[in-house]
């Protein structure tokens, strides 16, 4: 409560500015205007069964549901709002896009048999660096939106190379056996969201799904992630 009230303090004398168009925000609006998130491409893949997402998947493990909520490409304003997110130190633009995304999940009726929120996580060295992992800011904002709690129920066990520039057969290989569950926790017999924050090739989602419903075979498993391409 506090440290919003010394925002809007600050806001009056220094407006923030939306990170896609730069006009001033609202003391409603947070790191993007309402206008630039209407004109996000929604892909509207979590009202259709067998969408893209899913087939990217199909026969690897066994799920529920698979949806990317946002189109993404390296020259989308999408893009400008994850480099700011993931690199430029604005990791509550996850919490944000996240709420977005769970709203409009939650009206769906997509999270109705979810018990709780599992989020992918990051190698811990690589964590540290950074200082936060985004996904964990994706996975609150759906649990804000929707009331559903997160369960950091996944480990990263290795450091990996950076996907951005491999192909998809080197980012299979790079991305096998990355997660292991933790061992104080139960997943079987419960509605499980996977959330992650891009999905290409589906490498790193695929291998942290696997690692839960290999451990959990009663998981009824639901795949999300905030963007996903073409």
């Amino acid at each position: 409560m506090i440290k919003r009230w010394l925002e809007d303090i600050i806001n009056i004398f220094y407006p923030a500015e939306c990170h896609l168009c730069g006009n001033s925000l609202t003391p409603y609006e947070r790191f993007v205007c309402n206008p630039c998130i209407e004109s996000l491409p929604r892909t509207g893949y979590h009202r259709n069964l067998r969408n893209p997402m899913e087939e990217r998947f199909a026969g690897q493990f066994p799920f529920v549901a698979a949806t990317g909520h946002f189109f993404y490409s390296r020259d989308s304003s999408l893009a400008n709002l994850i480099q700011d997110m993931k690199y430029r130190n604005y990791p509550s633009i996850g919490d944000k896009l996240g709420e977005i995304a769970g709203k409009e999940l939650y009206i769906s009726g997509y999270l109705n048999n979810i018990d709780c929120i599992v989020p992918v996580p990051m190698y811990f060295v690589k964590k540290a660096k950074r200082g936060y992992n985004q996904v964990d800011n994706i996975a609150s904002g759906i649990g804000k939106a929707s009331g559903i709690p997160i369960e950091n129920a996944l480990k990263m066990i290795r450091n990996r190379k950076t996907q951005t520039s491999l192909s998809r057969n080197k980012r299979l290989v790079n991305a096998h056996k990355l997660f292991q569950p933790r061992e104080n926790v139960d997943l079987n017999h419960k509605g499980v969201l996977l959330v992650d924050d891009i999905c290409t090739t589906g490498a790193t989602m695929g291998s942290a799904a696997k690692a839960i419903t290999d451990k959990y075979p009663h998981v009824r498993l639901y795949l999300f992630a905030l963007a996903v391409t073409f």
